[in-house]
């Protein structure tokens, strides 16, 4: 099945990604947390961008939240990375990383 933005899902090391371009991030990132450059790297990081709530009639609505590719401490300067392996920039995804700017101060670091 041809996909809508021509990624393939990609299998490295037993783990799931949306996108070769993702699996070779991840690969690029273990390498740089061997050398100790950086620390605590955490796949698919969720970001509450909009709390439930409920609608006037009582019906639900579901939480926004945006999910970041990686996260990750930069050894050097201490300072917490979000990051996204981005082939394309979608409406949806552009308007969650101003949110995540917006709602809790922070940038999203495109590779």
């Amino acid at each position: 099945m041809k996909r809508k933005y021509g990624n393939r899902k990609v299998v490295l090391n037993g783990i799931r990604f949306d996108s070769l371009r993702e699996a070779e991030r991840y690969s690029q990132l273990k390498l740089l947390e061997r050398a100790g450059q950086i620390t605590g790297l955490e796949l698919q990081p969720r970001f509450e961008l909009i709390p439930k709530q409920r609608r006037d009639d009582g019906r639900p609505e579901r939480a926004c939240e945006y999910v970041a590719d990686f996260r990750y401490t930069d050894a050097r300067t201490g300072k917490q990375v979000i990051e996204d392996a981005k082939g394309m920039r979608t409406r949806d995804y552009i308007i969650k990383r101003k949110l995540l700017l917006q709602v809790h101060g922070i940038s999203v670091r495109e590779v």
